[in-house]
C-alpha cells in the first residue's frame, strides 16, 4: 500500500545543492578534514529576530480571571507549538497543522485568519482543540519576547487570556546559519554496520534523490550506509520513505559524529512494503 504525503517541489526548492558525501563511519582512520576555529557564540536575538529563532512551545494558558486554559492542553506529551517565518505563523500539535499571516508593530502582534488542513481527529478534545487555539491567537494580541537560554514568549489577546512558551532553538539557531535542502530516500530496513563505537548496529539505507523543476525525479543517487541520526526523524521497519532534510555544518565537530547533521523538514512520501 503506497500513501502519497505531499510532493510539492517549487523551482526554487528542486535545485538541490551539492551530493551528499560519501558516507564515513564515526572514528573512521580516514585524515581528517582541516576545520576553521570554532566561531564564539552569537548573542540571543531579540525582539522580532527571536521570533523565528525558535520553535514556541505552549507551557502555560490562563483566562483574564487567572484560570488555565485546559481545552488548550489536550495533548500533554506534545504541547501546542508556535513557529514564525517569513511573514507566518505555523501552529504544530493540534488535531490539523494550522497557519496564517502575521504582522508585528512594536509590541503588537496581528494574526489574520488561519487556514487549516481538513484531518478529523477520534479524540473529541483534539478534534476541538484547533478551534481553542485559534480563536485565542487570531486578531491583536499585545507580545513580550525574550532570547537567550531561557527563551519565553508571553501573548496577551484582547479576552485577557495569557499564554506563555518556552522557545526551543531551530536548528538554523543551533547551527549558526541556513540549512543545505537535501531529499533522501530511506529504505524500509536497515542492515548492520560496522561502527567503532557501537557493536551490532544497524544502519539506515539512504540514498540521495534529486528532482526537476517539475517535481519529477531525475536523478537517484547510490545506496548507502547512513551512520549519522536523522533529528526528528524515527524509522519503522517496513516502511520506506523519501524525506526532505536540512543538513548543517557542525562547528566544532564532535569527536564521535561527522561533520554534518541532518535534521527533518517533512515526509514527503511514505509506503509500507511489509510483507
Amino acid at each position: 500500500m503506497k500513501r502519497l504525503i505531499l510532493l510539492a517541489l517549487p523551482i526554487a526548492l528542486a535545485a538541490c545543492a551539492k551530493p551528499a558525501p560519501e558516507a564515513t563511519p564515526p572514528g573512521s582512520t580516514e585524515p581528517p578534514a582541516a576545520t576553521a576555529p570554532a566561531a564564539a557564540t552569537p548573542a540571543a536575538p531579540t525582539g522580532a529576530a527571536a521570533l523565528g529563532a525558535y520553535h514556541w512551545r505552549l507551557q502555560d494558558a490562563k483566562d483574564a480571571q487567572g484560570k488555565r486554559i485546559d481545552a488548550l492542553f489536550a495533548r500533554a506529551d506534545h504541547p501546542l507549538t508556535l513557529d514564525f517565518a517569513e511573514g507566518r505563523l505555523g501552529v504544530s500539535n493540534a488535531c490539523n497543522r494550522m497557519g496564517g499571516g502575521y504582522t508585528l508593530e512594536s509590541d503588537k502582534l496581528t494574526v489574520s485568519p488561519m487556514v487549516s488542513t481538513q484531518m478529523a481527529c477520534a479524540d473529541s478534545k483534539l478534534m476541538a482543540l484547533d478551534g481553542e487555539a485559534g480563536k485565542r491567537l487570531e486578531g491583536a494580541s499585545t507580545l513580550a519576547v525574550q532570547g537567550g537560554d531561557e527563551a519565553r514568549l508571553t501573548l496577551t489577546n484582547a479576552a485577557g487570556d495569557v499564554l506563555t512558551f518556552a522557545g526551543e532553538p531551530t536548528a538554523e539557531t543551533r547551527y549558526g546559519g541556513p540549512g543545505e535542502q537535501a531529499f533522501l530516500e530511506v529504505a524500509a530496513e536497515t542492515k548492520p554496520c560496522s561502527h567503532p563505537l557501537i557493536p551490532n548496529k544497524q544502519c539506515l539505507q539512504v540514498r540521495e534523490i534529486r528532482y526537476d523543476d517539475k517535481g519529477v525525479k531525475s536523478t537517484e543517487g547510490e545506496w548507502q550506509n547512513f551512520y549519522e541520526d536523522i533529528e526528528g526523524y524515527t524509522h519503522e521497519a517496513g516502511i520506506r520513505n523519501v524525506v526532505r532534510v536540512k543538513r548543517f555544518k557542525r562547528n566544532p565537530v564532535p569527536a564521535d559524529a561527522s561533520d554534518t547533521a541532518y535534521v527533518l523538514d517533512m515526509v514527503v512520501e511514505s509506503e509500507n512494503v511489509k510483507k
